[in-house]
């Protein structure tokens, strides 16, 4: 019989699939824009007590989140006059070639090389 003390202290979820799932969450953003958020919030939360290749990830998480909404602030109110439009398109590719660069990283449990690159890691 396992003790209840460290029954308490195992995880629901291992911290390798809630990376994975706040990847997830950022594809499922493009439809909702909420998920993003959560997924945010999750990185956020983790980054400080998970162990180095994760912190990589949760780091590059955050960065992909924040720097996108920069991206999005930016482009928006700027496509009355059509510039906006390129940096859109722009946020599109750069966020999605993050998200999928992350995911297939952290399926193979390597690290992000460089998590505070503003371009792909």
């Amino acid at each position: 019989m396992i003790p209840i003390a460290e029954s308490q202290q195992r995880p629901i979820v291992s911290n390798n699939d809630l990376a994975i799932v706040v990847y997830l969450l950022y594809g499922v953003g493009y439809f909702t824009g909420i998920s993003a958020l959560i997924g945010v919030i999750i990185a956020h939360v983790k980054v400080a007590d998970a162990n180095p290749v994760l912190q990589s990830h949760y780091r590059f998480q955050i960065r992909t989140f924040w720097i996108g909404f920069l991206y999005l602030v930016i482009g928006v109110p700027l496509c009355m006059l059509l510039v906006g439009l390129p940096i859109l398109a722009w946020w599109f590719v750069w966020s999605l070639v993050r998200i999928i660069k992350g995911f297939l990283l952290i399926n193979e449990h390597k690290p992000i090389a460089n998590p505070e690159s503003w371009l792909f890691g």
